[in-house]
């Protein structure tokens, strides 16, 4: 029924045994994992610097690996993509001149980490990436990956920063060389993840409240459409700009500090398309706040209420939804247990997430697979703790 992923473990044992086929005898001598996340609900408002509610998953990137005498560093990744090579090479610049991004893609996210950590010089390593968290699917491959490298690196040179300022470096490694304007969101839960809570974020101040998550009767449902998405073609910075433009025509820093008041007073100086955006935002934000104030409560039935408002948001005024992620959310929503369901992510593609009474997991799993005209993946989990060194005794 619902997917079984790989213990850490278990990718620990499967990155280990890459490592002995890659560089020979010489075992490993650190490794770390960071998890992915699925976002409960605040899609689209942290780059609005509003709130968010993520969890960290038990889907985790790990990274197993040594440092080397010299300046070179080697990656291979655990992962069989045909399109790209699992292997890069490159040496570390001596002159403190930037890593420049380039092919395969993936290694960018981990040129993007050393080019933004915190201590230097970093040294020369070599080191195998193997991961639980699906590709493409919303739930933060790549900040997974960001933020295991970033402790992979904490391990041979430890830096001086807090944690808070780790999820930050690591965002930057997304814009630099991914190309990707994300908010801090997804970094900052791969981070700061604690087991059996959610995290309510204020993406201004980058403070987090614990949010407990931890009811035996109930769990979390990630479906994914095995709709791939990709973040770096041009709607997602678009969405970005129509929301910077809507906050400078009302006047605000942000639409984090907008009111549909604004906005209606507003209304002759946006067009149609920058005023639902913005619309969206606005009570994606007071929505969030009042799911996690619901969660608190182990009120289910009104956290599941917003999670199918935002969803509809998503669907009709932020147009980041598909017909797949439509169909996953009504056959969802149509089980009796579940308490409410959504798209998450940035969208175009990728997972849903269903709150719901931990006996309606299979006869859930089951409708959605009658109803749903692709093939899904499920994972059913519970909140996780972040990024942390692993040991490899």
């Amino acid at each position: 029924m619902a997917s079984v992923y790989p213990a850490v473990s278990e990718l620990v044992a499967e990155a280990r045994r890459v490592y002995a086929q890659e560089f020979g005898e010489e075992a490993p001598r650190t490794a770390v994992c960071a998890p992915g996340r699925v976002n409960l609900i605040g899609e689209h408002t942290d780059y609005n610097q509003g709130y968010v509610l993520p969890m960290a998953l038990p889907l985790v990137t790990v990274v197993v690996g040594s440092q080397t005498s010299g300046q070179d560093v080697t990656v291979v990744t655990a992962t069989k993509d045909a399109d790209e090579p699992r292997r890069v090479d490159f040496s570390l610049p001596g002159d403190g001149s930037p890593l420049s991004p380039g092919s395969p893609s993936w290694a960018n996210y981990v040129k993007g980490v050393i080019q933004h950590y915190r201590a230097s010089p970093v040294p020369g390593f070599r080191a195998v990436i193997a991961s639980s968290v699906p590709l493409g699917g919303g739930l933060s491959s790549s900040a997974s990956l960001e933020v295991a490298v970033y402790t992979f690196l904490q391990q041979l040179r430890p830096d001086d920063g807090d944690k808070v300022s780790k999820a930050v470096a690591c965002q930057q490694a997304e814009h630099t060389h991914a190309g990707v304007p994300c908010g801090i969101m997804d970094q900052f839960v791969s981070v700061l993840g604690r087991e059996g809570h959610a995290l309510l974020i204020d993406c201004r101040s980058l403070e987090a409240t614990p949010v407990p998550l931890a009811d035996p009767g109930l769990v979390i449902l990630i479906t994914n459409s095995n709709v791939r998405h990709s973040l770096t073609g041009s709607e997602y910075p678009m969405r970005r700009r129509q929301c910077e433009e809507a906050a400078s025509t009302l006047g605000k820093e942000s639409l984090r500090d907008a009111t549909m008041k604004d906005l209606e007073e507003a209304r002759d100086r946006l067009d149609d398309v920058t005023c639902r955006r913005a619309r969206h935002v606005i009570e994606e934000i007071e929505r969030t706040v009042q799911a996690a104030e619901a969660l608190k409560r182990g009120a289910y039935k009104e956290f599941g209420k917003l999670m199918v408002e935002s969803h509809n948001s998503l669907r009709d005024l932020y147009e980041v939804s598909c017909r797949e992620l439509d169909e996953l959310v009504s056959a969802a929503m149509e089980v009796d247990g579940v308490f409410g369901s959504r798209m998450t992510g940035g969208g175009f593609g990728g997972c849903t997430v269903t709150l719901l009474q931990a006996d309606a997991i299979d006869r859930t799993i089951l409708h959605i697979q009658q109803r749903y005209s692709g093939t899904p993946t499920f994972y059913v989990t519970t909140p996780s703790e972040g990024a942390r060194a692993l040991s490899l005794s």
